[in-house]
């Protein structure tokens, strides 16, 4: 396919793991790259510690992996998109490693394997230990960097240059991003498509395993437009993160329990046992939520001593934390409490990263295509996203450019001050964190209102106030929503929708929809 300098780009917003993968598989298609400015150099997905689930072992197959998806996701997972999901698991795998990341393998050249939490085996592909996220990304970039020259530059890849927004026509198509430079001045881009990759909501919440500009701005863009947010409550906090005096906390990734390291109390004593079967290996929101009360209670420990002395080796970015802060993990164990770490919800998306507004495009962590749930099965968001990537460039490679239409206009998002954000990211955690109540939302929401009085509807405000407003509206307990006044779950899993209001006609502006019954009798959970 020959490409015309004249045709207009497919805009990918965020130079992460999503968005380094979705350029890298739209070649020939001529890529805008936009790497963001100095608050954006690092994403999440350089921070994964755990690697990519797919059924890669003698032992698995994909309908086992779809199987404890749907599990985990507490009756809200959909099981096409997860059985499509899990099914492209391994090939996009060999794919990545083919591409230059260096997944471990054995002598007799099969996947290394690591099992973590809720899953029925070793399925996680991993890198360095737990330093797959950084491993993957620099393989990528470099791969960035040959495309470029392979491809005859097919890849714009623009450093210091960040969204702040997107332009939409007169029929209500996204035609293209407002970004400025480094130097504040503004690059309006258009698009034949464009596509969100910008990352989760974890920024917004005090205790974070998450970069803190990650307030969920590609999520507010997309609101602007009028589009779907779906199932914005969900979010999981990590069990696990280093009570170590850093911010973000560090993270103690789920491979050291499933390498056989315990949860104690204060008195050394393991507490996950009387309340799960599978003890620490349970599902994130039940560990989280033990671990978040025994924190409360007097502390919790993650008790790793018995990985041995081959600790620094197996597991470098946990041990370079402890170090910081002068605690050796081979001989003691590690204080923790749990952290706001993934968004199940987000942009209401298609596998190929198809939105409710046309020309608009969602992939990763800010998309939410209920391949999740209420509760992410761990090491499926690297996976999700890299299959999201691949398919979106399927569809986008050979697709024609939009038609343009006149009378468009700019939908600028909008910075909240510092002093201001910290009173939000507080508020979030004490509103909104791992367990809520009436109570506690309405005092949330109420702070987000004073702060809007204040500052204007920000982008960091409009996404905390989807999540509180959904929050309120599900009056249960499901995956990571818990709710201490409604702690049961109801009969039937219903995912919620949000619109900004006087985005579209839309009167309801929260509702939960769709119901089904929790257990679909299509997937039943691993055995």
């Amino acid at each position: 396919m020959s490409v015309r300098a004249a045709d207009p780009p497919v805009v990918v917003i965020g130079a992460g793991l999503a968005g380094l993968w979705a350029a890298l598989n739209l070649a020939p298609r001529r890529v805008v790259l936009l790497a963001g400015g100095s608050r954006h150099r690092t994403s999440s997905s350089s921070w994964a510690q755990g690697g990519i689930a797919a059924a890669l072992g003698p032992d698995d197959d994909p309908g086992a992996h779809a199987a404890d998806t749907m599990a985990a996701g507490a009756g809200l997972a959909d099981p096409e998109v997860v059985r499509a999901l899990t099914e492209a698991a391994p090939e996009e795998v060999r794919r990545l490693f083919d591409a230059g990341v260096p997944f471990e393998r054995d002598a007799g050249g099969g996947w290394v394997l690591s099992r973590e939490a809720a899953h029925g085996r070793a399925r996680i592909a991993r890198v360095g230990g737990d330093r797959a996220g950084a491993e993957i990304v620099a393989a990528l970039v470099a791969a960035v960097g040959a495309a470029r020259e392979r491809c005859g530059g097919h890849i714009d890849l623009r450093r210091g240059v960040r969204a702040k927004g997107l332009q939409i026509d007169d029929q209500g198509h996204c035609t293209g991003v407002l970004a400025i430079d480094d130097r504040g001045r503004a690059q309006p881009i258009p698009a034949r498509a464009a596509v969100l990759a910008t990352g989760g909501v974890g920024g917004l919440f005090e205790v974070t395993t998450n970069p803190t500009a990650n307030c969920g701005l590609g999520l507010a863009w997309a609101a602007r437009l009028g589009a779907r947010i779906r199932d914005a409550e969900f979010v999981q906090f990590h069990p696990t993160a280093m009570k170590l005096g850093e911010t973000p906390a560090p993270l103690a990734t789920e491979a050291l329990r499933g390498e056989g390291a315990v949860l104690v109390d204060r008195s050394g004593r393991r507490f996950m046992p009387d309340l799960h079967p599978d003890a620490e290996l349970a599902p994130r929101d039940v560990v989280a939520r033990a671990v978040h009360r025994h924190d409360l209670e007097g502390g919790a420990w993650l008790d790793a001593r018995s990985i041995g002395p081959d600790f620094p080796r197996r597991f470098p970015t946990v041990f370079e934390a402890c170090r910081r802060a002068g605690l050796d993990p081979r001989e003691a164990p590690i204080p923790v409490a749990p952290a706001a770490h993934y968004h199940m919800g987000g942009i209401a998306a298609t596998l190929d990263g198809e939105t409710d507004v046309p020309g608009l495009f969602a992939i990763g962590e800010v998309a939410c295509t209920g391949a999740h749930g209420a509760n992410r099965l761990a090491s499926n968001s690297l996976l999700e996203t890299v299959v999201m990537a691949s398919r979106l460039a399927d569809r986008l490679r050979d697709a024609d450019a939009p038609s343009r239409r006149a009378n468009g206009r700019d939908l600028p998002g909008a910075d909240l001050p510092d002093a201001a954000l910290d009173r939000l990211r507080a508020a979030m955690q004490r509103g909104a964190g791992v367990e809520r109540d009436a109570s506690g939302l309405a005092r949330l929401v109420a702070e987000i209102d004073r702060l809007e009085t204040r500052h204007g509807t920000s982008d960091p405000l409009l996404v905390a106030r989807c999540i509180a407003e959904t929050a309120a509206a599900r009056t249960e307990s499901r995956g990571a929503h818990a709710r201490s006044d409604f702690p049961a779950a109801s009969e039937r899993a219903r995912p919620s929708t949000w619109r900004r209001a006087g985005a579209c006609p839309r009167s309801d502006r929260v509702s939960l929809t769709r119901s089904r019954p929790i257990s679909d009798p299509t997937l039943e959970p691993a055995r």
